[in-house]
């Protein structure tokens, strides 16, 4: 067992209006299985590039152990090769051996080895990168998000694999993952880090229970603030009223006192006014208490999204339908048979490869929402309702570059509105004055969801919508869907929120 300390971590990245950590310590052992947390945009990712030397920082991170990481950058030319071709390359010294015993203990299916890889599903390169990662010996390994764009078979064999597996750092926001596979969290909060034992579902559990606490003491400082600002103020009138009666003696009225009396009002209004000055201090130190309560708070503000209702009850008709692509000799669906109705929110659910996207594309042409035609042959029936309207979430972000300013306006969609989603979604306002491509994929996706929920319409068609949407975003979605009820059909790999969002899933 080794231990890496993190000590006065500050870094940004040259020409950044922000630092992304400062003055950071923290310290976790290597022998555990480590998850780590945070929004999007919090530096998880930077993280483990500083462990792995690839940017100057200031202060200091030391360890004995040796780092690698997942994923590995593939070329170009590796990708035509056969994965066996370029094992050593990814990884040096890598043995051919042990890469099979990791693969057999992942999926069991060594052939994917000796086929190139361009042609491998993401699950079967993931699972391929995992084998290699694990390959090595007494490397404390960092994982990157492995589940993005796997389906739900894949994402259980990466599960299991995993939970046999000892010491190393999982970034994720696959709340079934992180439950499954470690054993501490470490999570990047609003305004501290924290380490804790247990999953993701003890760690959110202990939050939810200290957040709750945090709130009623916030409470409690709001009512003994506003009592000692009502009796200061009361205190202040008697003390200018006293004030007041020093001079100006009416001999009638104030028969039995004298030019001597003036000394004891004095003293009396001076103890007064010292009483007030107990109360500001006394005021002072419980807003300074409060304030400290509510900051690392996740407050998950409630998003808003604007449906239209369309005067039809059923919006698509999909009946006995097939497809394949034009120069393959096997059928991508075959049969398929399935209607949304309004105030629906149905699934595609089924394997990489299954159709899935390629049925989404096929039902926004009837509706002209995509430009392209896919080389497609179709049979069956497919209809979309007239006029129907459609706000769509594509999975691919590469599209997003240039300000903020200039996707609006190419969007057709207010700024301040888009901007206050984004803020909603946890955004920092300085991220709106960087260029998009210089985003993580995690914020590129919420641009692509803020300007959906912008969008009224009829029917929402979101194609795997939170790929690297941090945790928290997710949690707000899934309530924003829930209460909105907006007819939806998506992708979607998260098993949670699948079963929380969806009202009918359909098997591909």
């Amino acid at each position: 067992m080794a231990r890496i300390n993190v000590n006065n971590l500050t870094f940004s990245y040259e020409g950044s209006f922000d630092n992304i950590f400062e003055d950071v310590s923290f310290s976790v052992d290597t022998d555990w299985n480590l998850g780590f947390i945070g929004r999007n945009g919090k530096g998880k990712t930077t993280f483990l590039q500083l462990l792995l030397g690839k940017y100057q920082y200031t202060g200091s991170i030391t360890s004995s152990t040796v780092f690698d990481y997942f994923p590995y950058d593939i070329s170009g030319e590796q990708m035509q090769n056969l994965a066996v071709d370029f094992l050593d390359e990814i990884k040096p010294q890598c043995e051919l051996w042990r890469v099979i015993c990791e693969l057999e203990q992942l999926c069991g299916n060594t052939e994917i080895l000796y086929r190139p890889f361009e042609t491998l599903s993401p699950g079967e390169r993931t699972k391929i990168l995992l084998s290699v990662l694990f390959s090595g010996e007494n490397d404390f390994l960092l994982i990157d998000e492995p589940t993005n764009h796997l389906d739900e078979s894949s994402r259980e064999d990466v599960k299991r694999y995993l939970s046999a597996k000892k010491g190393f750092i999982l970034v994720s926001h696959d709340r079934d993952l992180l439950d499954s596979c470690i054993d501490h969290v470490l999570v990047l909060g609003r305004q501290r880090i924290e380490v804790q034992k247990g999953n993701f579902s003890s760690w959110w559990e202990n939050k939810q229970r200290r957040d709750q606490f945090a709130r009623e003491e916030d409470e409690r400082h709001r009512k003994e603030i506003s009592k000692l600002k009502q009796a200061a103020a009361q205190a202040v009138t008697w003390a200018d009223k006293n004030e007041s009666t020093k001079i100006g003696i009416d001999p009638i009225k104030d028969h039995d006192r004298c030019i001597g009396t003036r000394a004891y009002i004095g003293a009396k209004t001076k103890k007064m006014q010292k009483r007030v000055k107990q109360m500001q201090n006394r005021i002072n130190r419980e807003i300074e208490e409060k304030e400290g309560l509510l900051a690392d708070l996740e407050q998950q503000v409630d998003l808003k999204i604007m449906p239209l209702t369309h005067h039809k009850e059923t919006l698509v008709s999909i009946r006995d339908y097939s497809l394949k692509y034009a120069d393959a000799e096997t059928l991508l669906l075959e049969d398929l048979t399935f209607s949304i109705h309004r105030g629906e929110r149905v699934a595609l659910h089924g394997k990489n490869g299954c159709g899935k996207s390629t049925l989404i594309k096929m039902i926004l042409q009837k509706t002209d929402s995509v430009k392209t035609c896919l080389p497609v042959v179709e049979s069956g029936f497919c209809e979309t309702a007239s006029g129907l309207v459609i706000s769509y979430v594509n999975q691919d972000t590469s599209m997003l570059k240039g300000s903020i300013s200039k996707f609006c306006i190419e969007q057709g969609i207010e700024e301040h509105l888009f901007c206050a989603i984004l803020r909603q979604l946890d955004m920092e306002r300085v991220q709106f004055l960087k260029n998009m491509e210089d985003y993580s994929k995690g914020q590129k996706k919420k641009v692509l969801l803020a300007a959906s929920l912008l969008t009224p319409a009829h029917l929402y068609v979101w194609d795997e919508p939170l790929n690297y949407i941090d945790v928290f975003s997710r949690m707000q979605i899934e309530d924003l869907l829930l209460k909105y009820q907006p007819t939806m059909l998506f992708v979607e790999h998260d098993t949670r929120f699948r079963e929380r969002a969806a009202t009918r899933v359909i098997e591909l």
